[in-house]
């Protein structure tokens, strides 16, 4: 906030030269579309949706054995949200997954490589 930039480019993309180009082009591509977007969430929502997630990162995990649908779980090499780590542990407990990890990506490596990401989501779901 400090610096008056979109939290997004902070939080969704790396801090270097290839990132930083990537948020700025992604928060470029938001403003293209000015019909029927989302409101902005509001402080209630937001810190009650941080309250969940807290919550929900102190749990066990989830026998996720018994999921038998094929799932694409992806993220950047990054991320600052949700660490990289955590989808390679998710891809490795989900029987039936495809781990695909962007290169000097955080938690948008699929706006950042959103070309690659449709192609690869367009694949996975016609299998």
């Amino acid at each position: 906030m400090l610096t008056l930039q979109d939290p997004k480019q902070f939080l969704f993309f790396t801090r270097t030269r290839n990132g930083r180009r990537a948020g700025k082009e992604f928060l470029a591509r938001l403003k293209e579309r000015t019909d029927n977007r989302d409101e902005a969430i509001s402080l209630k929502s937001y810190f009650a949706q941080l309250t969940a997630i807290h919550r929900w990162g102190l749990e066990q995990p989830s026998d996720l054995s018994v999921i038998r649908q094929p799932v694409l779980v992806a993220n950047g090499e990054s991320d600052r949200m949700v660490p990289t780590k955590n989808s390679a542990d998710l891809a490795r407990r989900l029987p039936d997954s495809e781990l695909v990890i962007y290169p000097d990506a955080g938690h948008g490596g699929i706006f950042q490589f959103y070309g690659q990401f449709i192609g690869k989501a367009l694949e996975f779901l016609q299998r």
